[in-house]
């Protein structure tokens, strides 16, 4: 891997780049408390709470809304998000420049401007979501990943023109592009696979597995959701801090989205979204420990550490999401709907919260007392809950949570005289530190092998092991609760990965690699 491959990698295309433009944008009126673009008479705590109360709203609605509309109308939600994202959106932002000029109207217009960009701009993702779920892994993760980096830079770009051009650059320039970009490239989708030809409703055990799957992970983020959105109410009173955490949490996006680009030319990289959780939450329970004693200048750094943070895991909950749909052949709109669903309503209980708590006087506390009370008690129970609640308390089996899975970018090997070497001697790789993999028997190392070989994922590994022991089609769906058709999807794509055309070529190709191990004790642990 030379330097030459990296730069590659970061080579934008107009998915990339169509996509870090409504980052870019979407960061510039939605994420920071402020409006970094617009006079400083919107920027009053009051203008901007009505807005953000409204945007939030609205937008984590529209959330929940696609759940039921893809799960019993998946055709007519299809159009109906198509149709109707680019027009509220472009109105959103004409009502806030309105606002500028009509006093009178301003908190009207500003309200209607939260309600619009909130419509407009979750439509947004839904797309973005779909096209990247519609995409192979690599380039799906590769296209998400790397307009994630351009847009913070895009972000910081857009500071260097002046505001009162910036103003009317977003809704004229900016955002026809990026919804030009997003209609052409789902032209380009292959409605054919199984996560849109599927009827929720007649996979119904399918859906609900894959709620179960995220239901932890969705928490986890969404408990990072609902620290932010305190700390975004405190960040109202102070429009410097606003602009603070927004050029915090794009840098944060920035390095995270680089360092994953980076290691991912030499390495496969699996996260696991509620093992990354147990590792954050002293960190920002200890944080809001110390918010009452540290005050105003600690509650700024606290705001932009948090909101960084939420940040990087929304970028991660994409990946999820997407990584599920593939694997489950489940709606993307259903799947993404759910899982930002439940993360975007634990910030807005935040946002509220926080409103109410920083307005609550109680004898002997200051508001960042109060707020800190009320973040210490709810992150509590969602730690709780996000480890799997009272079923882990009464120690019934909990769900498989699911890694977030970049599978190393390096070219397998293409000759079939080197397997059989390779599969002796390169080591396993994909074993997370501290961890030893389990092996059934034989033919699960030689699997573990090949995974590795041909960049494999887990579930398409898991239904070629089903596929080598003999299983059909329809037992190996309900094995791994998922249906015939996205079975049918997965095998066509190890097919293709391993270049065999027929099963027993695909046996062939097991026998021919050598077990991960050699040692008589290797056959039950390693």
């Amino acid at each position: 891997m030379n330097a030459a491959n990296i730069l590659r990698a970061f080579k934008p295309n107009a998915t990339s780049f169509g996509y870090a433009s409504f980052l870019a944008v979407n960061a510039a009126g939605a994420w920071g408390g402020v409006f970094p673009f617009l006079p400083i008479k919107l920027q009053e705590p009051h203008m901007l709470f009505w807005f953000f109360l409204v945007e939030s709203l609205v937008f984590a609605a529209c959330f929940f809304l696609s759940i039921v509309g893809s799960y019993r109308m998946p055709g007519p939600t299809r159009l109906f998000i198509v149709r109707l994202s680019a027009v509220p959106y472009l109105l959103g932002w004409f009502c806030l420049i309105g606002s500028m000029y009509l006093d009178s109207w301003m908190l009207p217009l500003v309200i209607a401007g939260g309600g619009f960009i909130g419509v407009g701009s979750a439509g947004f993702y839904m797309l973005w979501q779909r096209l990247f779920a519609s995409e192979d892994s690599d380039a799906g993760n590769h296209d998400l990943i790397l307009g994630t980096a351009y847009a913070s830079v895009l972000y910081f770009a857009l500071h260097l023109i002046p505001r009162a051009v910036t103003v009317y650059l977003i809704p004229l320039v900016i955002t026809p592009f990026f919804a030009l970009a997003i209609s052409l490239r789902s032209r380009e989708i292959d409605f054919g696979q199984p996560m849109f030809e599927d009827v929720p409703k007649k996979n119904a055990g399918v859906y609900r597995q894959a709620i179960l799957n995220l239901a932890r992970p969705a928490l986890c983020v969404g408990s990072l959701g609902l620290c932010a959105g305190l700390m975004r109410a405190l960040a109202i009173d102070d429009p410097a801090i606003g602009s603070f955490v927004n050029a915090l949490s794009m840098g944060a996006s920035l390095i995270t989205a680089v360092a994953f680009l980076v290691l991912w030319q030499f390495k496969s990289v699996r996260l696991n979204v509620v093992a990354l959780f147990r590792i954050v939450f002293p960190v920002v329970i200890t944080g809001f420990v110390l918010l009452p004693f540290l005050g105003g200048g600690y509650a700024q750094w606290l705001a932009a550490a948090l909101h960084a943070a939420y940040s990087v895991a929304i970028m991660l909950m994409m990946i999820q999401c997407a990584q599920a749909s593939r694997d489950h052949g489940t709606n993307p709109v259903f799947v993404y709907g759910f899982f930002g669903g439940v993360v975007y309503a634990l910030h807005d209980a935040g946002f509220i919260g926080g409103t109410l708590a920083a307005q609550t006087s109680i004898p002997g506390l200051s508001p960042h007392a109060v707020v800190a009370l009320g973040a210490g008690y709810l992150l509590g129970f969602m730690h709780f809950f996000g480890q799997g609640g009272f079923r882990t308390a009464m120690r019934a089996p909990s769900p498989i949570v699911p890694d977030v899975e970049l599978v190393s970018r390096t070219h397998p090997h293409a000759t079939r005289p080197a397997r059989q070497n390779a599969g002796r001697t390169r080591p396993i790789q994909d074993v997370p530190a501290g961890e030893e993999p389990i092996y059934q028997d034989r033919i699960s190392k030689q699997v573990a092998r090949i995974r590795e070989e041909y960049r494999l994922s887990a579930r398409e590994t898991e239904v070629m092991e089903h596929i080598v022991r003999g299983k059909t089609v329809v037992r190996i769906a309900e094995e791994l609760v998922i249906s015939e058709n996205t079975v049918r999807m997965h095998s066509k794509r190890i097919y293709a990965k391993l270049d065999v055309h027929k099963k027993q070529e695909l046996i062939d190709l097991v026998d021919s690699f050598a077990p991960v191990a050699s040692d008589d004790t290797s056959s039950q642990r390693r």
